[in-house]
């Protein structure tokens, strides 16, 4: 789910998504690293650069992968479906879209919420 105020950085937020889906592939690659650069490249530009100008140098789009985490129903960054019968012990399973931030000096805001799967440990 798009932030209200965030609309207007939905292709970029495709674009994170991208790269996300090339990271999570590259875990399954034995000889990733040049294609690891590649990716750390870009995914600075979009952290550091994407917004820069002459007056703020420190506005940009960073995306987390929150797979393995707890999850629980007062999350306010993440989008939920359940799998299994239990709601108890709650770890994310699966991320779907993960959750992108505007980072703006020393503070971030969420931008986009993350879609997840999440499962009962026990």
């Amino acid at each position: 789910m798009l932030e209200p105020n965030f609309k207007q950085y939905k292709p970029y937020f495709e674009l994170l998504d991208q790269l996300f889906e090339i990271e999570r592939k590259l875990e399954n690659i034995e000889e990733s690293n040049s294609i690891s650069r590649n990716l750390n490249k870009m995914k600075d530009i979009f952290e550091t650069n994407l917004f820069s100008s002459s007056t703020s140098s420190d506005i940009g789009l960073t995306y987390h992968n929150p797979i393995g985490e707890s999850y629980n129903e007062t999350r306010l960054d993440l989008e939920a479906s359940i799998a299994g019968n239990s709601t108890e012990n709650l770890i994310i399973k699966e991320v779907i879209k993960p959750i992108v931030r505007l980072k703006n000096g020393g503070s971030t805001l969420i931008a986009r919420k993350g879609v997840v799967v999440v499962e009962s440990e026990n």
